[in-house]
């Protein structure tokens, strides 16, 4: 198992992403968390390829879900699990309606912030946090509606948070992760100060994701 997860995270720095999968894949029946959360990520990371169909990308959304709850299932205390868990669960979300997606949005969270509990000094962690925060403080009023007839006593507080209180919330999830981490974290800083009405910071935090050293996909989309 050492050897396979050696090679599978030099794989991984490496961004050759369908031989990290073609790897990862023939351990699919382990019971080691590590490897199992790690093919979650590999079969996500598969399905963001361009070169992916739509079909094949729904089929590994789906099965990178079976692959983080089985990783769960093995270890409940690997924060990484419960963290590839929550993005794969919010990934599957998306093929199945909004009603889905707001009614799955406070397990997602639950995860998220057992991933922090296990592992404070994770990064992306704080930073999926605060898009948590974000794309709540952003919701639609119809979606919003969804959200009240799901909850008729909400879990959290958060559909009476103000819009202001919310994207605070973020700014202190993004900035706690290590601002420079990652190219996403500082376009929603950049967005951020954005909503709160800070061109001048906003502007700053924008540039920089925009000379952000672009390595991958998502890098050149941010």
């Amino acid at each position: 198992v050492e050897e396979v997860l050696e090679q599978a995270d030099y794989l991984y720095g490496s961004g050759e992403t369908e031989k990290l999968y073609r790897l990862l894949v023939q351990h699919k029946n382990s019971d080691d968390a590590e490897l199992l959360w790690r093919l979650a990520r590999a079969s996500r990371d598969l399905a963001q390829l361009s070169s992916t169909s739509a079909e094949e990308k729904r089929q590994l959304a789906y099965e990178a879900l079976e692959y983080a709850k089985k990783a769960l299932e093995k270890n409940e205390s690997n924060f990484a699990a419960h963290k590839w868990y929550a993005i794969c669960l919010s990934d599957v979300g998306d093929f199945e309606g909004i009603k889905t997606k707001i009614g799955n949005a406070f397990v997602i969270k639950e995860h998220f912030q057992r991933a922090v509990e296990l592992n404070p000094k994770d990064a992306t962690t704080i930073h999926l946090i605060g898009i948590w925060c974000y794309s709540f403080a952003e919701m639609p009023w119809y979606q919003r509606k969804i959200a009240a007839t799901l909850f008729a006593t909400p879990p959290t507080s958060t559909f009476q948070e103000h819009a202001a209180h919310s994207h605070s919330k973020l700014f202190s999830c993004l900035y706690t992760a290590d601002p420079n981490f990652y190219s996403k974290n500082l376009l929603f800083l950049g967005k951020t100060y954005l909503k709160l009405n800070n061109k001048k910071m906003a502007l700053l935090w924008l540039s920089k994701a925009k000379e952000y050293p672009a390595h991958t996909e998502e890098d050149k989309q941010v």
